[in-house]
């Protein structure tokens, strides 16, 4: 307490010292002290209240303790009394054994008077049953045979009560009630019948269903009253239990699976697109099914079934186990693509499982797939096989159909450009196309799968096509004259490839994933180039053949003292190419190049082989200008044509042959040759030998130190720019041909 009063006091001290901190407010002091006094008075009063507040509980509990020893006392004062008494009664209640008897007796009685009633309507009930189970009134004829079974049961019941050893009269009971089991039978019809026709009845009358359902959970009750009986007593009635609930379980799915199965309407032979049309029935009586189920069914069945998630599952079984039966069919390729689109996509999408109407109600993802993976992998495969056997056909018809084609007398058909094309392109693509479209639908890496078999029938059916063009080529070599379009078709083939390549771009763009250029492109991408290029080498050939006589013209005596055989070449040359301007590019400009080229290589050939050998200055001068002047034609035409960069090149190599022709000084021949190897570095020495003869004023020594400083020097070919020289061979005299010339001299002689 002392402790207290000081820290009370030292509390008083600093708010006393923290109300009069300045000098005017000492004129506050008395009422400084009167608030502090109210306070006081009002904590005083409180604590008062609080303090009596706490005695009355107190006396309140005191109070009531004394009220609760008076009643334990009087409470066991009354258990001794009745004690007492049970003690003094047991003997009487032995005494009453027989009274016991008596009323179980009775009971019995009682029970087998109240049964008479409906002991002697037994037949007249059974009748009205049967007759409202006749009208579909199935609800009352219920009632009905719950009064017959609960008659039948509960004598059955007393019967093996008072003797379970007496079958004889057990068996009189059942006999006479033998109708009531024909009655539960009868009326079960009726209900698996309307179940099996739910769907149809839901939606017209869906009272019946109701009726149904509160039927067979009556029953189920009833059976596990039953049950707990017989666990109890050891008797159960006849057809007990009746188990219609699992029943009514099984006819529905049993209704399902039938609905499923009624789908195919038509087979392969009435119609191709018989597995189509099934599907789509099947898809339709599914999502139409279930949207009944959700919206008019689950309000006919007790929360507790779960009746839209059983009928989610009964039919995805039921369409599981109907797609398994047609995947073990012997499917043909698009059926098989049909099938599987439709298990693999259209299943769980929102035109079917996946629906907005049913998607509240149920989750797509936890659905076991429609087939196993095994099953979906034979599919695929059988399919590759399928597709891989139907496109090599396709491929061998289209080819045959465009070969057919290349024999027509008339040109074939231009494109938008103006460029020569065949339909063998656009046939090809078409099957490609169509046929990775299916398998997009199925799925991506089926699609690459799909992919990569069509790029590799692509690259054996270019190598056929390449055989097909080679052949092309030989019959017409051996009759010039047919087909009369060869040249059109020819150039149609070689745009072919074009348009190839440009289609196998695209279907990989659109089509593939992967960017990066496989083995099978690369083999791809070298047929066509190889396609292209022998279709353009077969036209120049073909070229050459009209040239053969002009070109033999050329360096000869006749070419000398005037001859047309260049102009003749350059028309003809500018006549074909105004057919070879339809060939896309880049065909058309490597063919003029090679023709360029060409033109100029025969023409030097023409020279190394000797047919002329100038006797004076003037023919040297003659011929060496007549060369520069065909070389400015050649250049001319090739430049309108648009040969290229080198054409200039090209032509200068004629040009710097007619300048070792041309030079009048033979002491400044050494140095013009070695100009000529300086700008074509390929020559050789049996070609710089040739040019010698045919100039036919160079000395032997003039030759021989030519040729051997020209090997002591010779630059070897870097290579970079495209020769001219080397293809070029020079014809070597034999003894045979020296005899022949001989004899031709000496007979020309003597005639």
């Amino acid at each position: 307490m002392e402790e207290t009063s000081r820290e009370a006091v030292a509390t008083a001290v600093q708010r006393v010292a923290g109300m009069l901190q300045r000098s005017d407010q000492l004129d506050k002091v008395e009422q400084y002290r009167r608030r502090e006094a109210r306070k006081k008075a009002s904590v005083e009063a409180r604590l008062k209240a609080a303090i009596q507040s706490q005695l009355d509980g107190v006396r309140t509990g005191l109070t009531q303790l004394h009220s609760a020893l008076l009643d334990v006392k009087d409470i066991q004062s009354s258990l001794a009394d009745v004690s007492k008494d049970w003690r003094q009664s047991i003997n009487t209640i032995e005494n009453l054994k027989d009274v016991k008897d008596a009323v179980v007796q009775h009971s019995q009685l009682a029970s087998a008077v109240e049964n008479l009633k409906n002991i002697f309507s037994v037949p007249e009930i059974v009748a009205e049953t049967q007759q409202l189970i006749e009208h579909a009134e199935l609800l009352q004829a219920h009632r009905k045979l719950i009064e017959l079974e609960c008659s039948r049961d509960d004598l059955m019941y007393e019967q093996y009560r008072m003797d379970s050893r007496n079958t004889s009269d057990m068996n009189l009971i059942s006999i006479y009630f033998e109708d009531v089991q024909g009655l539960s039978d009868e009326l079960a019809k009726q209900l698996w019948m309307v179940l099996q026709r739910a769907m149809v009845t839901v939606r017209r009358d869906p009272t019946m269903v109701v009726s149904v359902v509160r039927i067979i959970e009556r029953e189920e009750k009833i059976d596990r009253r039953m049950v707990d009986r017989k666990k109890q007593t050891g008797f159960i009635p006849p057809g007990r239990p009746k188990w219609w609930k699992e029943k009514m379980f099984e006819v529905l799915e049993g209704t399902v699976s039938t609905r499923i199965e009624s789908t195919q309407a038509v087979t392969r032979e009435a119609d191709k697109m018989w597995l189509v049309r099934l599907l789509e029935i099947t898809r339709k009586y599914v999502l139409d099914d279930l949207i009944v189920v959700k919206n008019l069914m689950v309000q006919c069945f007790p929360p507790h079934y779960g009746t839209f998630n059983r009928f989610f599952r009964l039919y995805h079984n039921a369409v599981s186990t109907r797609v398994k039966e047609l995947a073990a069919e012997d499917l043909e390729a698009n059926e098989i693509v049909s099938l599987l689109t439709w298990v693999l996509n259209t299943y769980k999408s929102v035109e079917m499982m996946g629906h907005p109407e049913l998607h509240s109600e149920c989750d797509i993802n936890q659905l076991e797939s429609l087939l196993p993976q095994d099953v979906v992998d034979d599919l695929l495969s059988k399919y590759v096989q399928t597709f891989t056997s139907n496109i090599t056909g396709w491929l061998r018809k289209a080819l045959e159909t465009d070969k057919k084609d290349w024999q027509k007398e008339t040109e074939p058909e231009a494109d938008q450009d103006g460029y020569y094309q065949t339909t063998l392109p656009a046939i090809v693509f078409q099957m490609f196309e169509q046929n990775l479209q299916v398998a997009a639908q199925i799925d991506g890496d089926f699609k690459e799968q799909v992919l990569k078999l069509c790029l590799k029938q692509m690259n054996t059916f270019l190598i056929r096509y390449r055989e097909e063009a080679v052949v092309y080529k030989e019959d017409h070599l051996r009759d010039r004259q047919l087909p009369q379009c060869y040249v059109q078709y020819m150039i149609a083939i070689i745009n072919n490839c074009q348009t190839f390549k440009e289609s196998i771009n695209s279907l990989k763009r659109k089509y593939s994933q992967s960017s990066e250029a496989t083995d099978s492109d690369a083999a791809i991408e070298r047929t066509l180039n190889e396609v292209a290029k022998e279709g353009c080498q077969f036209l120049l050939d073909e070229v050459f053949l009209d040239l053969d006589n002009h070109l033999n013209e050329l360096l000869t005596r006749k070419w000398l003292t005037g001859s047309h055989a260049v102009d003749t070449i350059c028309v003809t040359v500018e006549d074909y190419f105004n057919d070879f301007k339809k060939i896309k590019k880049p065909f058309n400009q490597e063919m003029t190049s090679e023709a360029l080229r060409r033109v100029v290589v025969e023409y030097i050939k023409a020279v190394m082989q000797k047919r002329i050998t100038f006797k004076s200055a003037e023919e040297r001068k003659e011929g060496a200008e007549r060369m520069i002047k065909e070389a400015n034609q050649f250049m001319f035409l090739f430049r309108k044509l648009a040969a290229g960069e080198d054409t200039d090149r090209l032509c200068g190599a004629i040009t710097a042959i007619a300048e070792v022709f041309k030079l009048t000084d033979p002491t400044l021949l050494f140095l013009e040759v070695t100009t000529l190897v300086s700008k074509y570095p390929d020559i050789r020495e049996e070609h710089i030998q040739a040019l010698l003869a045919v100039r036919g004023d160079a000395s032997r020594e003039m030759r021989q130190m030519i040729i051997g400083t020209f090997s002591e020097n010779k630059a070897s070919y870097s290579g970079v720019t495209q020769p001219i020289f080397k293809d070029i061979t020079v014809p070597t005299i034999t003894m045979t041909t020296m005899t022949t010339m001989t004899s031709m001299a000496t007979a020309k002689l003597l005639k």
